[in-house]
């Protein structure tokens, strides 16, 4: 795993679907392939859209950590994206 130093950590906590996977799409189209990016969110409908995002998009979903206050996402952006 990357050093956590160059993870840029996303807070989406607060926002509801479909908020939190455009802009986590937005933000990841931003990012250099194999980049690192991990996500907070609060939205109970992440823990499905997010991973579905990752995997019709083919950014590789490194981590999925779920809390009692929502979900953290660590992604990896995709050399090429699908769509």
């Amino acid at each position: 795993m990357a050093d956590a130093s160059h993870v840029g950590i996303y807070d989406l906590k607060g926002l509801n679907c479909p908020l939190p996977v455009l802009k986590t799409a937005k933000r990841l189209a931003g990012m250099k392939p194999g980049e690192l990016l991990k996500i907070e969110t609060t939205d109970p409908l992440a823990g499905l859209d997010i991973p579905a995002f990752c995997n019709e998009s083919g950014h590789e979903l490194v981590e999925t950590l779920k809390s009692e206050g929502g979900h953290t996402f660590l992604i990896r952006r995709a050399r090429t994206t699908r769509r």
